[in-house]
């Protein structure tokens, strides 16, 4: 394997590891989203989006180099097998070659874009988390204003008629506590709905996230296929040449 191609491999084992490091279920988002706003990984992240482009086009050309090289030695009905006995076992171990390198350069550009999707998809369900819990908190609170300005009300007008002072019914009273009353509630209305909206959306952020972590365990099965594969096929390359 060339020095290129070395470097390709060593890229795709680095993916697979990260792939099946932010897959660790135990790892909260929360966890994740701290470690991504943390100083080294900003520090890291002014020069990401470059880096990112950079590596996506390397990866897109020696795909292509790999496939045109498929293309090349696919071709064995040309070889003299007169003239050149040998020939045919050359062409298929260079095709064998072109073919694992089209995959690692494919695998490679796919774990790129599953990493940087997983990395959002995490970021997103973190924030969803905390916005869920805010707007929990908030309802919780006005929920609780409510009931206790019910609750003093009407702890108020008891103590009036106790008094024997004549408490007013409240459509005589004016429209000020009763406009507070459908305020509160309405708002109380409000918060709930945002909550059960953002609840839904943590709900679709976790089905994106398990959805791709499904797609990087088949990644990696496939890729330990291939590797398999690759093995055999080497193995009966060098019985060949004996």
């Amino acid at each position: 394997m060339s020095l290129q191609w070395t470097a390709v491999a060593t890229f795709l084992y680095a993916e697979v590891f990260l792939v099946l490091l932010l897959c660790i279920p135990f790892i909260s988002p929360k966890r994740w989203n701290n470690i991504f706003k943390s100083r080294v990984v900003q520090a890291i992240a002014l020069y990401g989006n470059t880096a990112f482009m950079v590596a996506i086009a390397i990866l897109v050309f020696l795909l292509i180099d790999a496939f045109r090289e498929v293309r090349k030695y696919s071709v064995t009905e040309k070889v003299d097998l007169a003239n050149h006995p040998t020939a045919i076992e050359h062409i298929h171990m260079k095709l064998f070659r072109a073919q694992r390198n089209e995959y690692i350069a494919g695998f490679a550009l796919l774990l790129c874009l599953l990493l940087r999707r997983l990395a959002t998809l995490l970021s997103q369900q973190a924030s969803l988390m905390a916005s869920n819990e805010a707007f929990k908190k908030q309802a919780e609170g006005a929920s609780n204003a409510a009931k206790k300005y019910m609750e003093d009300n009407e702890l108020l007008q008891e103590k009036l008629r106790d008094a024997g002072i004549e408490v007013p019914d409240a459509g005589k009273k004016g429209p000020g506590p009763q406009e507070e009353n459908k305020t509160l509630k309405e708002e109380l209305k409000n918060l709930k709905e945002e909550l059960e909206a953002t609840k839904k959306a943590l709900q679709k952020s976790d089905s994106d996230v398990r959805a791709m972590k499904k797609q990087s365990e088949n990644l990696t099965v496939e890729y330990d296929r291939l590797l398999d594969e690759h093995s055999k096929l080497l193995a009966k390359s060098d019985k060949k040449s004996d």
